[in-house]
């Protein structure tokens, strides 16, 4: 079989492409490394999306589990923990190699946001040996942390958000390390009318426990403070892992990611890409603009492999 297209990524605006794409009524195959949900599931899935049209709120696993069902709904293929190594033309097709076969196609849309990303460390002392003891770089289910005593890290949105979803059933303090939070204004206004305390200007030493943590060693100037605490959560970012795109023939920006016309178009013909993974001026990495790039990358596809006289 010779599909229309093949989507690189399964978080939203992967699988915003594959809705689109079934619109136009292109054979859509969806590949992921992981799950499906991307961001969405693997660093927040408890988080709250405010921002996202057509939900007040909106929890990062709700919204990822019904895009999935759309896609589906529409009838797109999707295949989990299947990696793609490389793209190698094939005439006027291309076919795209993964782990564990080969699929040709016409034509491709990377959407693979920040690759097999993984959750950035401070890098104190006890953090690797406590993961998983009692250190987390996401919010654990809401039921699971009842009544427990909860120290976030981190000044940005994820950070404040996962802080204020503990801090209604826990007693929960987030600390950061500058003076003021990075994060959108409306949370760091509703963390202040919360019941989350805050701790500013303070640094992460050590995760202090035996078998689980039993405490936390914060540095505050010159001086040191321990804070008992059943659980740390640690959110100041991601790492991306990229070196993928390197052997994909494609032109890259100066900070590794891809390069995109206004179509969504990379350099390589018949490929696009939207979502994290691609920078131009101006790029806001929200996730309505991952998902409104997917659509014109579809667009852009579908007049590529089906030439339309309109186009």
């Amino acid at each position: 079989m010779i599909y229309d297209l093949v989507i690189i990524g399964a978080g939203p605006a992967g699988l915003t492409a594959g809705i689109y794409a079934r619109t136009k009524m292109m054979s859509t195959l969806i590949l992921d490394a992981g799950v499906v949900g991307g961001q969405l599931v693997n660093l927040y899935p408890e988080k709250g999306i405010h921002n996202f049209p057509g939900f007040e709120t909106i929890q990062a696993r709700k919204l990822s589990d019904k895009l999935y069902a759309q896609a589906e709904s529409m009838e797109c293929e999707i295949h989990e923990m299947e990696k793609v190594i490389d793209l190698k033309q094939t005439g006027q097709n291309i076919t795209v190699k993964t782990n564990k076969t080969e699929y040709v196609t016409k034509s491709v849309i990377i959407s693979i946001g920040m690759g097999m990303f993984k959750p950035r460390r401070i890098g104190c002392k006890g953090e690797t040996e406590f993961e998983g003891k009692g250190l987390s770089y996401i919010m654990p289910l809401k039921e699971d942390i009842v009544g427990k005593k909860i120290v976030v890290f981190g000044g940005g949105n994820s950070a404040i958000e996962m802080a204020m979803i503990a801090g209604k059933v826990a007693d929960t303090t987030i600390v950061h390390r500058r003076t003021e939070f990075r994060a959108n204004e409306s949370n760091v206004s509703k963390l202040k009318n919360s019941r989350v305390k805050t701790i500013m200007e303070t640094e992460l030493q050590s995760v202090n426990g035996t078998d689980h943590i039993t405490s936390v060693t914060l540095k505050q100037g010159n001086e040191n403070i321990e804070i008992p605490t059943d659980l740390v959560v640690i959110s100041i970012g991601i790492s991306a892992n990229l070196d993928d795109l390197k052997g994909w023939d494609i032109e890259l920006t100066e900070s590794g990611l891809i390069k995109v016309g206004p179509d969504m178009s990379t350099s390589r013909r018949g490929v696009y890409a939207c979502g994290d993974v691609v920078d131009y001026p101006g790029k806001c990495k929200q996730i309505i603009t991952g998902c409104g790039e997917a659509g014109t990358a579809v667009l852009s596809a579908h007049k590529f492999v089906k030439k339309p006289y309109w186009a």
